[in-house]
């Protein structure tokens, strides 16, 4: 009865560090910026284009980053819901 119960938790433990080992990329701006987060949502990387430096102002830089980073977030958490879904019933993360 015991190993039935863990077997579940087992299961559940076995995706999430799948999921830690899984990377997501997402680019904004035509690419210039590149945003690299694993399937538990940590940001790996952030690329940005050296050309986007010459032209860009601070302002337009942040809005590209932060759409990139969202961008790689939704990506995570669409893979997050692919490979955690099915153990958790249907429960959203």
């Amino acid at each position: 009865e015991g190993v039935r119960q863990r077997r579940p938790l087992l299961r559940m433990v076995e995706a999430q560090e799948r999921l830690a080992g899984e990377i997501v990329t997402a680019t904004a701006g035509g690419g210039a910026i590149t945003v690299t987060m694993t399937g538990d949502q940590k940001c790996q990387s952030v690329v940005i284009a050296p050309d986007l430096l010459k032209d860009a102002d601070a302002e337009m830089l942040q809005d590209l980053v932060l759409t990139a980073v969202n961008l790689a977030l939704d990506k995570s958490r669409e893979l997050q819901q692919q490979v955690m879904g099915p153990l958790a019933g249907g429960l959203p993360f």
